[in-house]
């Protein structure tokens, strides 16, 4: 089928069985095609082929309301949607987002790029359905692996107790991004192998009433057995005992099975519960054999052997050096554990799990009790490292404030994907973590200027014993420098001088440090003298040396790749205001006021004018001309 020619999903209803799986196979191949060009999250669209067929063949969208958890999932709902023909711009700059986006279609009725959040928001919709005395299907469909979510528990509370009507499809694929852990997992792999519950209970009921009835003792005697055996046929009843109908489970990539449950489940009252077995990453193998999450999401790759494209000889990233450094360091030091919510791939932790396997906790797509729960380690004389994304990190907020900083706990933070990180766009931009952790009382916040300094501030981390502690570090790789054999501590609250000058200060961290030594060897051949520091403590600040260099009266840029508003260029101007410096020049270059998209980060930087060129043309307005002339 060309799937170009899609414009919207009601053509589904007019094909056969025989016709769907075709479709299912193009819609496939498809994937496989577009995305080794431009990467994309694979293993969890080639999973859901058929059930999203069947969602938009038995439903009406938009005024029926399929909601997608996370959101990385939905990429045949976009082709079935009528955007197939914007495939090969996926993630990038001005082009198709990689999540749902109201923007790009109605039918894409939720935006997310977080999980655990679909059964709140069809909440929300079925209350505005009823109220308006409207008529639609509200159909949040979740993974396995975001019901983990403390979110998503309360929200099936909620609608058990509301008996709202709702058909929940749990999309079970036995895996989140990493293969998923705890009770919940367990629970559901024990419905897996249970069978089809409801035609066991069905035939239950039949036996039961062939008993004769003699009086009501037998009457009782035979609910109780039926209760019974209800709990013995099926150790999960627990999604009946919060108030649904539970169907299943079905094969989910089985349309006779899809279809036959989903037309049963409109038909029943109140909320349902479809549980649904899929592969995540069916019909390629390399996604499909992957059983360390590594086909969740990449980038461009072979098709003909799945061999992932990555530059030749690129430096280690990131997440390896910090996650490895921890590793070395545990060696010598048992207190040290490391606690990720469900990204041990992405944060490199598989090395430290393979080495410490008691002392590696994956607690699942649980973000706040993995921060309580470091914090609970850390009363107790453990040195917890808590590796988490800074887009993650906003749903531990809470724990931080109340559970960490207020007690002052020994937690070392490590905030992965700190700044822009590109092609996943709005809801995973890592430039939010500064303006909000910065106010927080207790707290060093540091970020390194480069892997070897990394390095050295994981080693300073997991050695400060005054409270909390956090460093950001960026996605990708590093700068491939050359590092130091024997770790060394860094001063808590120490900058560095990059660069002398005269004229004016830059002040910044992190990855605009080259940015800023660009634009201070550009003003250098025009006359200008320009010191560069690297402000590689964004709390505590380096009172001692920005009191210097205040006292030095020159202008001063800041310069961060986060937001402005409470930003580290807030706390300098907030610095010399308290100071009583009230006529020194302070200018700042960030992140604006407004969430930024999906494209690479050099495409992002330009539009925001983050660069060494706007850089230059600050420094030129704000340098003295009796300086420039000198």
């Amino acid at each position: 089928m060309d799937l170009l020619s899609i414009k919207d999903p009601s053509f589904l209803r007019n094909l056969s069985i025989q016709e769907l799986e075709a479709l299912s196979a193009d819609i496939r191949q498809f994937l496989i095609e577009k995305l080794s060009k431009t990467g994309g999250h694979i293993g969890p669209n080639l999973g859901v082929v058929e059930l999203t067929i069947a969602l938009h063949r038995c439903f009406q969208s938009p005024q029926d309301k399929i909601l997608w958890d996370v959101g990385h999932q939905s990429y045949v709902h976009k082709i079935l949607t009528g955007r197939a023909d914007q495939f090969d711009t996926l993630r990038q700059y001005k082009g198709l987002s990689g999540f749902p986006k109201h923007s790009e279609s109605e039918h894409d009725v939720w935006e997310t790029g977080h999980s655990s959040t679909s059964l709140s928001a069809a909440m929300g919709m079925a209350i505005a359905r009823d109220l308006k005395n409207e008529s639609s299907y509200i159909v949040p469909v979740i993974g396995d692996g975001a019901l983990t979510g403390g979110m998503a528990l309360e929200a099936l509370n909620h609608i058990g107790h509301e008996k709202k009507d709702m058909i929940v499809v749990l999309n079970d694929n036995e895996m989140s991004i990493a293969p998923n852990v705890g009770a919940l997992h367990s629970m559901l792999g024990r419905l897996r192998t249970a069978g089809k519950y409801n035609r066991v209970k069905d035939e239950l009921e039949q036996l039961l009433k062939k008993i004769p009835a003699v009086g009501g003792k037998i009457a009782q005697t035979a609910e109780r057995l039926k209760d019974s055996l209800k709990y013995l046929v099926v150790n999960g009843v627990f999604f009946e005992e919060l108030g649904f109908k539970y169907f299943g489970p079905i094969n989910g990539h089985d349309f006779h099975e899809l279809i036959e449950n989903i037309q049963y489940a409109k038909k029943t009252k109140g909320p349902v519960l479809l549980h649904v077995i899929t592969k995540k990453g069916k019909g390629y193998q390399p996604a499909e054999s992957d059983r360390k999450g590594t086909w969740h999401g990449t980038g461009p790759y072979k098709i003909e052997t799945g061999d992932i494209i990555k530059p030749v000889d690129a430096p280690p990233a990131w997440s390896a050096v910090i996650s490895e450094t921890v590793r070395k360091l545990a060696r010598t030091d048992k207190r040290i554990v490391a606690i990720t919510p469900a990204m041990p791939v992405g944060s490199k932790l598989l090395g430290f799990a393979e080495e410490f396997p008691d002392r590696m906790f994956d607690v699942g797509i649980a973000e706040q009790h993995a921060a309580t729960m470091a914090a609970g380690l850390a009363t107790q004389g453990m040195k917890p490292y808590l590796a988490i994304y800074s887009t993650f990190l906003q749903r531990a907020y809470d724990q931080v404030v109340h559970d960490i900083c207020r007690p002052n706990l020994n937690v070392f933070i490590g905030i992965d994907r700190a700044g822009l990180v590109g092609a996943d766009g709005e809801t995973h931009q890592g430039v939010f973590d500064i303006a909000f952790l910065r106010s927080l009382p207790n707290l060093v916040l540091m970020m390194p200027k480069d892997e070897n300094e990394g390095q050295n501030m994981v080693y300073t981390a997991l050695q400060y014993d005054d409270g909390p502690i956090a460093m950001r570090f960026p996605r990708g790789n590093g700068l491939g420098v050359p590092m130091d054999e024997e770790f060394t501590a860094i001063p808590i609250g120490t900058w560095e001088v990059l660069k002398e000058g005269k004229d004016a200060a830059i002040l910044t961290f992190g990855t605009t440090i080259p940015m800023a030594l660009e634009a201070a060897k550009e003003l250098e051949k025009q006359g200008q003298s320009v010191k560069v520091i690297n402000a590689r403590f964004i709390k505590p600040l380096d009172e001692e040396m920005l009191l210097s260099i205040l006292k030095e009266n020159i202008p001063i840029l800041t310069i961060e790749e986060a937001v402005l508003q409470g930003g580290f260029g807030s706390a300098v101007m907030e610095f010399a205001h308290d100071r009583g410096f009230h006529h020194t020049v302070i200018e700042r270059m960030g992140i604006p006021d407004r969430f930024i998209e999906h494209g690479s980060v050099n495409k992002l930087l330009e539009e925001m004018d983050l660069t060494f060129e706007h850089a230059v043309k600050i420094l030129h307005s704000i340098i003295p001309e009796k300086k420039k002339r000198a």
